[in-house]
């Protein structure tokens, strides 16, 4: 069969790191989280002092830094930042980092080259558009604002422990503004994407629509 590479984008709270990690376990294929290289290098610029809005900065550090996303663990420069950068002030780390186009340019790079075999299915919200404009397939994910509220409120990685729908609800629509209005890599729908919508569906629904999707892809040539 053919190694696919395979795109998963959305916005926050779409259901993307939980579909895409059961649909790469499904095919046998490497998931790579994209966000999670984002959150890394915005969890090392805490830590190292380098101010979030230099992209300079920034994207100095994010090429001198051996980050590994291979799961289950994350790793930046050897140090495992899996939990650490599930919080609410690395949510908002990330979401700076990843508007500095220097940054982006960066880390697009690293993701390319995990997919050079193939087999991989990746997420993030510029996977289908820039990183794999040629994807086999791509897929875009997305939800309510309601549900995707409900579903980080529930989150205590994102959310931080209990949390109100509507603190996470405007969180949500900064994080939304910010991703589709920024220079570099905007979010938005690929053209040739398939767009699933997972409000009030289950994990294991929406995970059979993608394999659906993906299945007649497998045997082309």
């Amino acid at each position: 069969m053919k190694q696919l590479v395979i795109a998963i984008d959305g916005p926050s709270g779409a259901g993307k790191g939980t579909v895409a990690r059961a649909v790469a376990a499904q095919l046998g294929y490497r998931h790579v989280d994209s966000g999670a290289m984002y959150r890394a290098v915005g969890w090392k610029a805490l830590r190292d002092g380098v101010p979030l809005d230099s992209d300079d900065g920034v994207a100095a550090l994010a090429e001198r830094s051996i980050i590994d996303v291979t799961p289950p663990l994350i790793t930046i420069d050897g140090s495992d930042v899996t939990r650490a950068i599930r919080t609410p002030e690395i949510d908002r780390a990330a979401a700076a980092v990843a508007r500095l186009p220097k940054v982006r340019a960066v880390l697009v790079e690293r993701q390319r080259e995990c997919g050079t075999q193939g087999a991989i299915v990746m997420e993030g919200r510029d996977i289908g558009t820039v990183v794999f404009p040629n994807a086999d397939v791509k897929i875009y994910l997305d939800a309510s604002p309601d549900e995707r509220a409900r579903r980080r409120a529930a989150d205590p990685a994102h959310s931080g422990g209990p949390t109100a729908v509507a603190d996470v609800a405007t969180l949500l629509r900064t994080r939304d503004a910010i991703d589709r209005t920024r220079t570099a890599s905007p979010l938005y729908v690929a053209k040739d994407a398939v767009v699933i919508d997972t409000t009030g569906k289950s994990v294991d629904e929406v995970v059979r629509e993608v394999i659906s999707v993906i299945r007649p892809y497998l045997r082309s040539l």
